[in-house]
């Protein structure tokens, strides 16, 4: 791995722990070619009316997993998510919650990737799938990319 592709994933880990949503959730990364972690400690704010996760974390952690995957192969531009396919597959209410992204196909134009959310038991939570398009946005203009 070169010195530029490291850089670079360091710059994306900072972009997504810069981004102020993730002030709510206060997660952990690591990019590296093709594939991201994602980690998290379950809040009981996070929860819906019943006492579980809402179902809008289960779809940050799987598309943010997919996505950062992606991005990892993209140096130079923003990626979007074009589309995102969840499956919610058990409840959980405390503990970790742990997404992994992996590329599973890439052109010209576009990224497939799927990804696993797992609790602290490494229980498997939810799945996903999403294609991740290349944007017009320079990285180096994203807050957060180059530490600014």
């Amino acid at each position: 791995m070169t010195s530029a592709m490291t850089q670079h994933y360091q710059s994306l880990q900072r972009m997504y722990l810069a981004a102020p949503i993730n002030q709510l959730y206060l997660p952990e990364i690591i990019v590296t070619e093709g594939e991201a972690r994602i980690g998290i400690e379950l809040r009981q704010d996070f929860h819906h009316a019943a006492g579980a996760v809402h179902g809008s974390v289960y779809f940050k952690m799987l598309d943010d997993a997919a996505y950062f995957a992606a991005s990892s192969l993209e140096p130079e531009f923003f990626v979007l998510t074009a589309s995102f396919t969840t499956y919610l597959i058990r409840p959980v209410s405390s503990g970790l919650m742990r997404s992994e992204g992996r590329v599973v196909s890439r052109t010209r134009s576009q990224f497939i990737a799927e990804s696993v959310v797992y609790d602290g038991r490494d229980r498997e939570l939810a799945r996903g799938s999403g294609i991740f398009v290349r944007g017009r946005l320079p990285l180096k203009d994203t807050a957060g990319y180059r530490g600014a």
